[in-house]
């Protein structure tokens, strides 16, 4: 009643009360022998007027006698001012709690729209946490080595999923077509479909012009025709596969490129123009993957952009290590990573672990456009030599081993055919 009109009840003597029915009350009272008799029943408000809730008192006893004594208007008075305050304590941590749920499906919100923003990067905002926490509860479980006193509490751990979830925030200022280039050729669309086209003419005008040839010689040879055509099909098919960027490139290859690149076409206008221009040089002799120099520096610049991004927030206190965590996983043991070029002893632990998490996933996914995805025995020998040429850090590394981090991850999120170890 109380609840439901806002208004508080007082009520010296249940047994002589008609208003409310007390009979459960009362029944309590014969199974239990206690006596139930006064009643305070007072409404709790909050900032808005709203009822959350209600506080009821019951049997106040005289300090001398211990007998029951009835709420007097003064008792009504101080129970209603501290209704009042248990309100407000209420809400204040309910909406510390509402808060909290707010900002984590906020940064879930935008750790899942830069995995949607490509799908060659697929998950890998939502898959890193997993590993970083796998990772985390594994240094805690751990008893030997360097880090065999250093543990996570549930603050940290808290601090590093956040962390974990923003670690690539910057890569909503990346372009999409530089974060897609699944080919070296690729930019809103793949080139290699402009170069077939000019192959096509040069098809064009060689027929063209054996036909022109036959006319005034009828015996004229199609062997050189041919000739000329399967030269031409060996060619594109030679760009097509270098495109991929699948692939080392060597300078032979990158040679015959250039060689290429100097056959002529015509377009409509009957301009002679070079079979391929420099930029389309400069692409198909990327020597490794599909970027180029210039390309590898606006990827690599999302975490620049993950640090001033994070660095502007005004994170409370048991996050502020955020930008930290989250914007040193690119860094190196040795100080020869980006963007700070800072040493192991100038990250922490968590930072460290970050950049660990993310090579992992980097190495087993399967949803990037340049790669197959690594077997885990393929990815554990290259964070190992990555950890002797000083890019991870070996103990967090080895600590990832030991447990089998890899397995409990490998089991829930890689396909069979990757799980080569156990």
């Amino acid at each position: 009643y109380a609840a439901l009109t806002g208004t508080t009840i007082n009520i010296p003597n249940i047994r002589s009360n008609s208003e409310f029915d007390f009979s459960g009350t009362l029944r309590y009272d014969q199974q239990s022998g206690y006596c139930s008799q006064s009643f305070l029943t007072v409404p709790m408000r909050d900032h808005e007027d709203e009822i959350i809730g209600v506080l009821q008192l019951i049997n106040p006893t005289d300090k001398q006698s211990n007998n029951i004594l009835a709420f007097s208007d003064e008792d009504q008075q101080l129970v209603e001012s501290l209704a009042s305050q248990a309100a407000v304590a209420i809400t204040n941590q309910r909406l510390i709690g509402e808060l909290k749920h707010l900002m984590e499906k906020f940064i879930e919100v935008i750790a899942t729209a830069i995995d949607d923003k490509s799908p060659y990067t697929g998950y890998h905002c939502r898959r890193v946490p997993e590993i970083a926490m796998l990772l985390a509860d594994a240094i805690n479980a751990n008893k030997a080595g360097p880090l065999a006193d250093f543990k996570l509490d549930d603050k940290q751990r808290y601090e590093l999923k956040i962390a974990a979830l923003l670690h690539d925030c910057g890569k909503i200022t990346t372009p999409v077509h530089v974060v897609d280039k699944a080919t070296k050729l690729e930019t809103i669309f793949d080139r290699i479909e402009l170069i077939e086209s000019r192959y096509e003419i040069l098809r064009r005008d060689i027929e063209i012009a054996h036909l022109k040839q036959q006319l005034k010689d009828s015996n004229h040879s199609n062997d050189a025709l041919q000739q000329q055509l399967q030269q031409l099909d060996d060619e594109f098919e030679f760009l097509k596969k270098a495109n991929k960027g699948t692939e080392f490139m060597p300078e032979t290859a990158a040679q015959r490129v250039k060689e290429i690149s100097r056959r002529t076409w015509q377009n409509s206008q009957g301009e002679s123009r070079p079979l391929l221009n420099n930029e389309e040089i400069d692409n198909l002799t990327i020597a490794k993957g599909t970027l180029l120099n210039t390309e590898r520096q606006i990827i690599n610049h999302h975490i620049t952009m993950t640090i001033n991004m994070l660095e502007a927030l005004p994170f409370p206190k048991h996050l502020s290590n955020v930008p930290e965590i989250a914007g040193n996983h690119h860094e190196r043991m040795d100080g020869k990573g980006y963007p700070r070029g800072l040493t192991r002893e100038e990250m922490s632990v968590q930072a460290r672990l970050m950049g660990i998490a993310d090579i992992f996933d980097a190495l087993t996914a399967s949803d990037r456009p340049y790669k197959k995805p690594m077997s885990l025995s393929q990815a554990l020998k290259i964070l190992a030599s990555m950890a002797e040429e000083g890019h991870v850090d070996p103990d967090l590394l080895e600590i990832f081993v030991q447990q089998k981090v890899y397995l409990r991850y490998a089991e829930k999120n890689l396909h069979p055919d990757q799980i080569d170890l156990h």
